[in-house]
């Protein structure tokens, strides 16, 4: 019969394969390099998962949801296929929502519409980096192992990163037509510039030792600002 553990330990299961599988990626990540990261032996890890893949599903579920994890029953078992794709499906569909973009794709860059782009540019950079802090555990363990996964990969870079990318790039270049922000080389490359500093400050920055004194909220104002005063025409003030 399926079992309960105790839900600190099957939580610490679920964060050390999260880190094994961000450290080594899918395919390198092994029952053995989890166990190690715990102290366990391999036999005991069996008690909380019957396989690699059902410590992924754990990993990814963790990741979604710490707090999901402690009711699950063990040994977790080994998923069907799809199931990764299942559960970063039915979390993209919850929580990969872009209000402020979606509305200001809808202007069809008719400045006359937007009464301060400034506004409307920090808003986009504001819900954007609000996504990437609060799934960044997520994100790091999808980046790093969907190139062993590749119906995973598939998802999250061509219909989720790309298709975000998109929109992003129909903006400022609707924006940037109706003379409200300022012309750039290359729109996709400005679309891409906005999103990886974005992703720099709420994400890679953290762990990053040269940047402890950056708090999260001088990150936030940080790169909004600068992003905003680098998209406006000069002298600019959006209105």
């Amino acid at each position: 019969m399926p079992r309960q553990t105790p839900p600190g330990r099957l939580a610490d299961v679920a964060h050390a394969a999260c880190q094994v599988f961000i450290d080594k990626g899918y395919r390198r990540a092994l029952l053995t390099d989890v166990a190690a990261e715990l102290g366990l032996s391999h036999a005991l890890l069996y008690r909380c998962a019957q396989s690699k893949e059902a410590l992924f599903e754990l990993a990814l579920r963790y990741a979604i949801n710490p707090d999901e994890v402690t009711s699950v029953e063990v040994p977790v078992p080994t998923p069907a296929p799809g199931r990764f794709l299942q559960l970063v499906r039915e979390w993209a569909a919850d929580q990969a929502r872009f209000p402020v973009l979606d509305a200001a794709v809808e202007d069809h860059g008719d400045s006359s519409t937007s009464e301060n782009v400034a506004g409307e540019v920090a808003g986009i950079v504001g819900e954007c980096y609000a996504f990437i802090e609060r799934a960044r555990p997520l994100l790091a363990l999808i980046e790093r192992s969907a190139p062993d996964l590749p119906e995973l990969y598939e998802f999250y870079y061509t219909r989720l990163r790309r298709s975000y990318l998109t929109r992003l790039t129909d903006y400022l270049r609707a924006r940037i037509g109706a003379g409200a922000l300022r012309p750039v080389p290359e729109v996709g490359a400005a679309a891409r510039f906005v999103v990886e500093s974005v992703a720099w400050f709420a994400w890679h920055r953290v762990g990053d030792p040269d940047s402890a004194e950056i708090t999260d909220e001088l990150a936030r104002q940080t790169v909004s600002d600068l992003l905003v005063a680098a998209l406006l025409p000069p002298g600019g003030n959006g209105a």
